[in-house]
């Protein structure tokens, strides 16, 4: 039997196993790249003429379909077994698989990913967003539990779709989140997870499910020891009042100078600019913009575009804030010299990052390069004389900028 179509994946990647094992059970023979190495060939043109987002799992059927975004590919995939009963027996029962794979993505899957990378110390860590997520995960594992305290599987009384995506997705939380008091509290989910996970069909794709004893942690970085003081000399015999010399001081050490501090005064002073952009409306006469037009001194400061350079490797949109967040957070050191305001545009999945720095200076490297990830944005000077250029810088300050279709829902400010 030729294969249905080729799946783009990675031996790490939970969505592409549940694909995986969805084909297994129904039947659906799927092959995969003879070799894939991820964030290389998914940069490739040949791979983003395909699929243009550069994410996986991808699909190519035998015929050319082409399709993205694991929950779509598994669904299509259960449909090409018409006599497996992936999807149910009915319309209705098809809605109901689509219901509990939306869920356990949305609010338990998502939380695992967003613990994981707090905790990985990837962005600033915060132990009440940490117990906060863990609640929330909690309140979707608590009804997922609760359903299946009355019934065997997720819809109907045989094995869907949502069975295995589910089972698959709840495996990888009992690794990192779902520790053994959190799953003391989750006797039929436990159960369901190991029913699936042993079926005949699905045994080796599953694997040993590792169950993690007690959550992943955020373990701060070890301070380095300081150095023993040396123990203080003796003092010397007391010399006579005329022979008595003061002992000469150690020399000083100069504070390292940040690079823009001997730059010439200018007659846009950023404090009061930052104060009028909390306190008018951004926008409309007496607003914070015309307050910036009537003081700004193109001599002494610059405006830039910042983007993160690897939009496609975004996810949700909340992970992309915290990214803004941790950016911001790394330009502690340049804050007096900067002023930012940058967001989140598009939805989960679909999103990018941009925004405006205004800086004191014509040269940006100098203020950014204080945060160890700088060189993960571009920066592209604005000429705020171009129209373009002017009704973009507008948008950022007043967050209501819209790129190729993608909305602004979320933004920061560096003040």
């Amino acid at each position: 039997m030729a294969p249905a179509g080729t799946l783009w994946t990675t031996p790490a990647q939970w969505k592409g196993k549940a694909i995986k094992a969805i084909a297994a059970f129904g039947g659906v023979e799927v092959a995969e790249p003879a070799s894939y190495e991820h964030f290389v060939d998914n940069k490739k043109p040949e791979f983003l003429a395909k699929f243009p987002h550069g994410k996986i799992p991808a699909w190519e059927g035998a015929e050319g379909f082409k399709l993205f975004e694991g929950a779509a590919i598994a669904r299509y995939v259960a449909s090409l077994a018409p006599n497996s009963g992936l999807l149910g027996n009915s319309t209705e029962d098809a809605a109901l698989v689509d219901q509990w794979v939306h869920l356990v993505e949305s609010e338990v899957d998502v939380y695992t990913d967003f613990v994981r990378t707090i905790t990985s110390g990837q962005i600033p860590y915060n132990k009440p967003t940490h117990t906060n997520l863990l609640e929330r995960q909690t309140r979707a594992l608590n009804t997922l539990d609760a359903h299946l305290k009355a019934n065997t599987f997720f819809v109907g009384e045989r094995i869907t779709a949502a069975d295995i995506w589910v089972a698959t997705l709840i495996q990888k939380a009992v690794g990192f989140t779902v520790d053994a008091p959190a799953r003391a509290k989750l006797p039929n989910l436990v159960r369901h997870l190991e029913t699936i996970a042993n079926q005949p069909k699905l045994k080796e794709i599953f694997g040993e499910i590792n169950y993690v004893e007690k959550g992943i942690q955020f373990t701060p970085p070890a301070k380095e020891a300081k150095p023993k003081a040396a123990p203080a000399p003796k003092a010397a015999p007391k010399k006579a009042e005329a022979e008595e010399e003061e002992e000469p001081a150690a020399p000083v050490i100069p504070k390292s100078k940040h690079p823009l501090e001997d730059l010439p005064k200018s007659s846009f002073n950023l404090e009061d600019w930052k104060r009028a952009y909390s306190n008018l409306d951004t926008r409309g006469p007496g607003g914070a913009i015309e307050w910036f037009y009537q003081h700004n001194d193109p001599v002494g400061i610059s405006v830039w575009r910042v983007d993160f350079k690897w939009q496609e490797e975004l996810t949700h949109t909340f992970m992309s804030s915290n990214q803004v967040t941790g950016f911001f957070n790394r330009l502690e050191a340049s804050r007096k010299y900067a002023f930012g305001s940058v967001g989140v545009l598009g939805e989960d999945n679909n999103n990018m990052i941009t925004g405006v720095l205004i800086v004191r200076g014509q040269e940006i490297v100098p203020v950014v390069d204080v945060a160890p990830d700088w060189e993960s944005y571009s920066f592209t000077k604005l000429d705020l004389s171009n129209d373009a250029d002017k009704a973009y810088f507008e948008g950022a300050l007043a967050w209501d900028l819209e790129i190729d279709g993608k909305k602004w829902v979320d933004g920061k400010n560096l003040k």
